[in-house]
């Protein structure tokens, strides 16, 4: 076709395009109801803790008013994105499910809340660029830009330094929903008429996770802190066997086709780094670390932030979050939520 006044040759619906907001194909569904369970768990969440703690237990963690409402307002958001991704769906778009959460106090909620976001901004990042309806992923980028603004506000009421790293990184789908669904107790009947396809992986638990959350360091717009973790330092991991029920009303089970685990992948930025495990239990269960060493560019540490650590039988060479999922056929257990930084 010819190109529109003033536009070079080339690019994707650049001359007289009609957009189509919805799935061209079952990844680009598939892809999509993933991303509507994550917006339910984020809008429900945001409710959640709003309702469990009250004004003073907000108060002794620092968070005031103004904060207690920006959190408010990002609930409101997540009503939008869901919203927006039920519209592209159509009928058989999943309903809000009932979760459970692993928090008690302000803090922990804080924290979950921050780890959240990360694994919802990343999942879509993993997937955004090989959806074929191109103007669904445009409807996607603007939702999932305003959740990164979430994540990097989390990390302020935390008091981590806000933006640690130089790029974002991406997960597949199938990483995503191992982060997922052990905290989606239960669905409607209506969400068993399109059920997920991607796989639920063993989860993976960092023993000796370093704590975003320091009493020392409360709530600020940029706190200038040290990073929680440094080259080197040992990483202990425990993993669950294949053949678990998680999910919505334990109707989903974790599988792996991979062999015996030997490495552990750190998805961090552009890169994907490997380091060997060493002390692997006799269960084949448990192993340990050292933290990768090197920069993506001088001045941009490889490891900083919140990030995914996986453990896997073999270096998958010349992966990046482009082709990330070329990983997923040697995933033994994971990914989990690395407080690096």
């Amino acid at each position: 076709p010819t190109p529109m006044p003033h536009t070079p040759a080339g690019g994707i619906g650049t001359s007289n395009h009609i957009p189509v907001y919805h799935p061209l194909s079952d990844f680009d569904f598939q892809s999509l109801q993933l991303g509507l369970y994550q917006e339910y768990i984020e809008l429900d969440l945001f409710e959640y803790g709003l309702q469990k703690f009250s004004v003073d237990d907000f108060e002794a963690a620092g968070l005031n008013a103004a904060d207690r409402f920006l959190i408010e307002f990002m609930a409101e958001q997540e009503a939008g994105h869901a919203q927006l991704i039920t519209n592209m769906l159509g009928p058989l778009a999943a309903q809000r499910c009932s979760y459970q959460y692993p928090f008690n106090t302000v803090a922990e909620f804080v924290d979950f809340c921050q780890k959240l976001t990360r694994w919802g901004e990343s999942g879509v990042y993993g997937f955004l660029e090989h959806l074929d309806s191109r103007d669904a992923a445009q409807n996607l980028l603007q939702s999932i830009t305003t959740e990164a603004r979430q994540q990097m506000i989390f990390r302020q009421f935390e008091g981590l330094f806000p933006m640690p790293v130089w790029f974002e990184v991406g997960i597949t789908q199938s990483m995503t929903w191992t982060l997922l669904a052990p905290y989606v107790k239960s669905c409607p009947q209506h969400n068993d008429q399109a059920p997920l396809v991607w796989a639920n992986f063993p989860t993976l638990t960092i023993t000796n996770n370093p704590s975003g959350s320091d009493p020392n360091f409360p709530p600020a717009v940029s706190t200038n802190r040290t990073q929680l973790s440094a080259p080197g330092r040992e990483v202990n991991f425990q993993w669950e066997a294949t053949g678990k029920s998680v999910g919505p009303d334990g109707k989903y089970t974790t599988s792996s086709t991979a062999g015996p685990a030997f490495y552990a992948m750190w998805q961090s930025q552009l890169n994907t780094t490997y380091t060997p495990l060493y002390n692997i239990g006799g269960d084949g269960l448990s192993a340990s670390t050292c933290q990768p060493d090197g920069f993506v560019y001088p001045g941009d540490p490889v490891v900083n932030g919140t990030i995914f650590v996986t453990i896997v039988d073999q270096q998958v060479p010349f992966v990046t979050t482009s082709n990330i999922s070329y990983v997923n056929p040697h995933i033994v257990a994971g990914p989990a939520v690395y407080q690096s930084g």
